[in-house]
Parts: C-alpha cells; sequence; structure tokens
C-alpha cells in the first residue's frame, strides 16, 4: 500500500462516462496551479464498486492521483 504522501488528492467534476466504469473528470480551479483545467481519467475505487454508488456526468468527486501516471486517477468519493 502506498504512503499517503506519495498520493495527491484534487477535485473535479465529472465530464463524461466512459464503459467498464471509468470517467473523464475535469479537475477544478481551487486545484493546485498545475492541476486546474486538467483533465484525467478516472476509475471508480474499490469501496465505490461493492456498495454501486453511482456517478453520473456533472458529478463532483473527489480524486486521487498516483505520482507513477498523472493522466489516471481513482475517484474515492462523490459530493451530493
Amino acid at each position: 500500500m502506498p504512503k499517503s504522501r506519495e498520493i495527491i488528492e484534487v477535485e473535479g467534476t465529472v465530464t463524461q462516462a466512459l464503459p467498464n466504469t471509468m470517467f473523464r473528470v475535469k479537475v477544478d480551479e481551487n486545484a493546485p496551479e498545475d492541476w486546474q483545467g486538467k483533465e484525467l481519467l478516472c476509475t471508480l475505487s474499490g469501496k465505490m464498486r461493492l456498495y454501486r454508488i453511482r456517478v453520473m456526468p456533472g458529478d463532483r468527486a473527489k480524486i486521487q492521483v498516483t505520482p507513477y501516471d498523472l493522466k489516471r486517477g481513482r475517484i474515492t468519493f462523490r459530493y451530493k
């Protein structure tokens, strides 16, 4: 399991739903300067799949990104 200092957390808005629980997410303006406006390819985290939490385009979400691949992320929380 990676250490928490290696994981980058940002917030964004889901722009497109893709097959196999993949989503395109645009990072919000309140993120760090180098992340603003970036579009990431994200998948659902394990607990969100387990409890079948639905994510639709237009929803706001919290995303975790590892430093190994900065274009992919994992959706860990959907804001109401």
